[in-house]
């Protein structure tokens, strides 16, 4: 992992130097690398970046006049010139600029080598940066890459490494490390609760189920009721019996967890930095396969909470398993459900990659922190509308609910069909599209983004502290 930390001597002959604004110039420790004149040149020119390639080194300036999302970007294109260095970067400027620089260089400095015989690592790896900037900021940014790095992994690991017991297991592991509690429910448990959604699912798969409860309660809080996160865990996805189309489709369904993955990351992000804050997160989670005694489209599945649902399509697997999980939420008197779900083509086809959906009936200081929060991390969120009109396209001829909806709001439809299972003031995110990338895009790389982590640890803060 790429490690961002102080440094006493930044202008070391071992580290690549980076300059942010007149106010780093004035003091500028790269003198002996680069003239007065070359610098001033470049801090009235028009450039917001540019760089100056030595013999042993790179001397890169940075406007730091820009957004916090231009110069995460300009962090991605230092990376891409560094990245097969072993000389660390030292960063000078102010401290915004340089933390924000740093983000953007060391998410970009993610790979996901796994699976390679011999891996070709990015040999640069720490990043330094002056004595000015505040310490707890630059080990909030640690922790938040390190979320990020193990929320990307997780979605990047294919169903043959990472089934449902095994995304349990990685969860147990965080909570260990951060020090919250972590129950995982075998499918016996999940039986004996009559999770009806999440058992119909799993018929078709040689795996268990899995519903993993996580809680972070430290000993003082800001808000009396839990927030609790709900994360769509399918380890992957074939579609059932209702099988999809390959490629293009099926061949990166193992990013249909990415939703749990968010919530395990997030909470996990909370522990490590000590939030003041009582989160509870659930993970229902299994493989969705033809196989077996797989459910079937006319299959009539009786969930958790008694509600009965028609199912017409078995790739429409993902509320489900989430409807279970969003009724058990009421066990703990929540404050407010969030739910994270790469639910439905029709929230990509609306907005793309760009952001997530959301939508539900929370109050609406939620949907503001959630907005100013997508804002602050470039996570951004869309907030759509959640009328009572689109209950009507769930209801079933034969049962309380069907499965499906029209050819049209697929996403809302989706939507109001799981706000029926939870009885709290509800939030639902179809995140969807900015959780993979099938080809890289700056910082946020290819595949697994992590997107969702840095959302809602940045939405705590915004409503609770």
């Amino acid at each position: 992992m790429t490690t961002i930390k102080i440094g006493k001597d930044i202008s070391g002959d071992n580290s690549i130097g980076l300059i942010l604004g007149k106010g780093a110039a004035k003091k500028n420790l790269f003198a002996e690398y680069i003239s007065k004149d070359a610098l001033e040149r470049f801090l009235n020119s028009e450039k917001k970046f540019d760089y100056l390639k030595l013999e042993n080194r790179f001397i890169f300036m940075v406007k730091d006049d820009q957004k916090a999302e231009e110069l995460r970007i300009v962090g991605s294109k230092i990376q891409a010139l560094i990245a097969e260095t072993d000389e660390q970067i030292a960063l000078l400027g102010k401290e915004k600029a340089v933390l924000y620089l740093a983000e953007g260089i060391a998410l970009a400095n993610y790979q996901f080598n796994r699976f390679f015989t011999k891996a070709k690592e990015n040999k640069f790896a720490t990043i330094l940066v002056s004595e000015e900037v505040d310490t707890d900021k630059i080990n909030e940014l640690n922790n938040t890459i390190k979320a990020v790095y193990w929320t990307r992994n997780v979605v990047n690991t294919p169903v043959s490494h990472l089934n449902a017991s095994q995304l349990a297991e990685e969860v147990v592991g965080l909570g260990k490390e951060a020090g919250f509690s972590v129950q995982v429910l075998e499918k016996t448990q999940i039986e004996s609760l009559k999770m009806g959604g999440l058992l119909a699912v799993n018929k078709g798969s040689i795996d268990p189920p899995t519903f993993t409860i996580a809680e972070y309660k430290p000993k003082k809080i800001k808000n009396k009721k839990p927030i609790v996160l709900v994360g769509k865990g399918v380890v992957y996805d074939t579609g059932g019996l209702s099988l999809k189309p390959t490629p293009g489709s099926m061949d990166t369904m193992k990013s249909d967890m990415a939703g749990a993955a968010a919530v395990a990351g997030a909470i996990y992000l909370a522990a490590l930095q000590q939030l003041p804050i009582h989160i509870i997160a659930l993970i229902p989670a299994t493989d969705n396969r033809p196989g077996g005694n797989a459910y079937t489209p006319g299959d009539v599945i009786t969930m958790f909470d008694g509600t009965t649902v028609e199912v017409l399509n078995t790739d429409a697997e993902g509320r489900m398993i989430l409807a279970d999980a969003l009724a058990y939420s009421g066990k703990f008197n929540p404050e407010v459900v969030i739910d994270a779900a790469t639910l439905t083509g029709a929230a990509v086809r609306a907005i793309g990659t760009e952001a997530s959906i959301i939508m539900g009936n929370a109050k609406d200081s939620y949907f503001e922190s959630l907005e100013k929060a997508g804002n602050e991390t470039h996570e951004r969120v869309v907030r759509f509308p959640f009328w009572d009109d689109y209950k009507e396209h769930m209801k079933s001829k034969i049962a309380d609910l069907k499965n499906i909806g029209t050819a049209n709001a697929g996403m809302i439809s989706a939507g109001k069909f799981l706000e029926h299972f939870c009885k709290s003031p509800y939030i639902h995110m179809d995140v969807a599209g900015p959780t993979w990338l099938d080809s890289k895009e700056n910082y946020r790389g290819f595949g697994g983004t992590g997107a969702g982590v840095r959302l809602l640890f940045e939405f705590f803060k915004t409503h609770y502290l």
